[in-house]
């Protein structure tokens, strides 16, 4: 062995040690406040942005059809990850849609979601892919989700 990876080896050894050591734990209280009021108050656009269309039993159906052709495969068809074999192992996590978290959000914040994904999570932007009347459709159909397992999972995972 040279004396040059004699070296770099004494210097690699411990910082593997200490990374070793080092595991990523749960945000506490104080910082799951602070990424909450950041997410909702900066990050995520047109919060004061209000929903055009009138929630009537057919917005809601189009909403509904509109969900099933561009989130179910993440989302499942209760949107509330039902059925979606990797939610969980996504980095972060798919949310249940139904959460307070996810709820919490303004029609406009929903709508902004959609247009534009959130980054680095796996959410894409829809912008091009669907119409505004499509998306506030969704936004629509994510107010009044059915129950969690209700609708059975995607048959893409079915089989």
């Amino acid at each position: 062995m040279t004396t040059l990876a004699f070296v770099l080896g004494l210097a690699v050894v411990p910082f593997l040690i200490l990374l070793r050591g080092m595991k990523a734990t749960q945000p506490g209280h104080l910082e799951t406040r602070m990424l909450w009021r950041a997410k909702h108050n900066l990050f995520v656009g047109d919060k004061n942005v209000k929903n055009p269309l009138p929630t009537t039993p057919e917005s809601l159906a189009d909403g509904k059809e509109a969900f099933s052709h561009y989130c179910v495969a993440c989302h499942g068809l209760d949107g509330q990850n039902t059925g979606v074999p990797f939610a969980d192992k996504m980095s972060p996590p798919v949310p249940s849609l139904s959460s307070a978290e996810i709820q919490s959000y303004t029609d406009g914040q929903l709508k902004w979601v959609i247009d534009n994904g959130i980054w680095p999570s796996g959410m894409p932007g829809s912008k091009g892919t669907l119409s505004d009347e499509e998306i506030w459709s969704i936004v629509i159909y994510l107010r009044h989700l059915p129950t969690a397992g209700s609708l059975g999972e995607p048959e893409m995972y079915s089989h």
